[in-house]
């Protein structure tokens, strides 16, 4: 699997452009915005997006997503349906930030802990890690030793846990229980900033260490 980090918008949120070498299907991952400059990168590439896959319901994630979706005519997959109230708030979400309106919609397709997402030759398991949201999700490649982890995890710190229904103690859990025993060497890319790995945060993230 190949892939592609692109900052979006004025607040550079990192939207992933992933595809299967061998068959050139591809998926985004958190189209927050930019709609010309993603579709112009798939273009590019000589890509067929097949799906749009959502780690959890924020603005800044999904801002792009309904409009992508109508336009190539895919479908939009996750997050975990507890984040359902977060995707119905979209319009009230872009009244507060000041952004243009944004449709409430509902995926495609519902995701739930220890389910796979496939796009050509390439498979994505997918790990439910409430915290930073309750219906947030990741999506792990094995065979690639990479994770697409949304606001669950960064290098150096981790999702807020003040917005409405988010949990400090839950997503320390989540990350101690379910991203860590993937691996040290597995590298992630989260959904603002640079990537890491996840031996690196769990030897020097701070909110780790307690």
């Amino acid at each position: 699997m190949k892939y592609k980090i692109i900052p979006v918008t004025a607040y550079q949120q990192n939207c992933s452009l992933i595809w299967c070498e061998n068959s050139n299907k591809a998926a985004l991952i958190d189209p927050g915005g930019d709609i010309e400059e993603l579709l112009a990168q798939v273009a590019e590439k000589g890509l067929q997006l097949e799906k749009i896959l959502l780690t959890h319901g924020h603005l800044d994630h999904v801002g792009g997503a309904k409009q992508i979706a109508t336009k190539l005519a895919v479908p939009i997959i996750g997050p975990h349906q507890a984040d359902a109230f977060w995707l119905q708030s979209l319009p009230k979400q872009a009244e507060m930030f000041g952004l243009a309106h944004v449709d409430a919609f509902e995926p495609d397709r519902w995701l739930e802990e220890g389910q796979r997402v496939t796009f050509g030759d390439a498979v994505l398991s997918v790990l439910h890690c409430p915290g930073h949201t309750p219906g947030h999700v990741i999506f792990f490649s094995e065979t690639d030793k990479l994770a697409f982890v949304g606001d669950v995890l960064f290098q150096g710190a981790i999702g807020r846990t003040d917005f409405p229904q988010g949990d400090h103690e839950q997503l320390i859990i989540a990350i101690k229980e379910k991203l860590l025993p993937l691996g040290d060497e597995v590298m992630f890319v989260p959904g603002h900033g640079p990537m890491s790995s996840l031996g690196h945060e769990r030897q020097n993230n701070p909110f780790l260490q307690a």
